[in-house]
């Protein structure tokens, strides 16, 4: 065996050790992650939260405030452990934020049935994507900057429909978002398989919120159709 070529052996297998290493952490923090979320929009519908009671642009621009300022602390904190709990406190709000919905799903007779629908839908098309982006050989660090202009379009088109208040728009928005969403989970699982990303926290924090808008949106359309009286 020629020496000359340990190193690149070792250095190699040190390589796929970290990329296991940050996915496995990964897969673990966002489990632990379903656990604040699931608190937060228990305990919404509790008490009946509601951030957009008065007007839904002012709720609008105070949620956005919020959430990118826990996005902020997280990438500030994400090297310590205090990055986690900030993380498991970002989920804790949007499990809040969620609970409007849930409240209003949780309003028909078959409500539990829609809301288990969904977290079943939205458990298979991350389990669909997560599998293809790494087994696939396709290079799919392409799809970012393509999701990230389509996320901002719909962003606007989201603010728009505030004012519009439009049931057709909101709808297309909903699966339009799945879409893209569901995309994204390509690309942030194989930013880590591949590598590109080698904080957990990070990772954690990207595929969580695009399983939460999965959810979110497969929701919203489950009670468009499918809510029964």
């Amino acid at each position: 065996m020629n020496p000359n070529l340990q190193p690149a052996y070792s250095t190699t297998g040190q390589s796929v050790l970290v990329r296991n290493r940050v996915l496995r952490n990964t897969y673990l923090l966002l489990a632990l992650s379903m656990i604040p979320t699931v608190l937060g929009a228990w305990l919404g519908v509790q008490f009946n939260f509601s951030f957009f009671a008065g007007s839904p642009m002012i709720g609008f621009i105070a949620f956005m405030a919020i959430a990118f300022g826990f996005i902020y602390a997280i990438e500030k904190t994400k090297h310590s452990a205090t990055g986690v709990a900030v993380l498991l406190g970002f989920t804790f709000f949007l499990g809040l934020m969620l609970s409007r919905l849930i409240g209003h799903v949780l309003g028909y007779s078959n409500g539990a049935s829609l809301i288990m629908t969904a977290f079943g839908g939205t458990a298979a098309i991350f389990a669909t994507m997560a599998t293809i982006a790494t087994v696939s050989k396709r290079d799919f660090s392409g799809l970012g900057k393509w999701l990230f202009v389509g996320v901002l379009v719909a962003l606007v088109a989201m603010v728009a429909n505030i004012f519009l208040q439009l049931p057709a728009l909101q709808l297309a928005l909903s699966v339009i978002l799945i879409g893209i969403f569901s995309a994204y989970i390509l690309y942030d699982v194989q930013q880590v398989v591949n590598g590109g990303e080698t904080n957990y926290i990070t990772a954690t924090l990207s595929i969580y919120l695009d399983l939460y808008n999965i959810f979110a949106n497969l929701l919203s359309i489950l009670g468009i159709f499918g809510g029964d009286d």
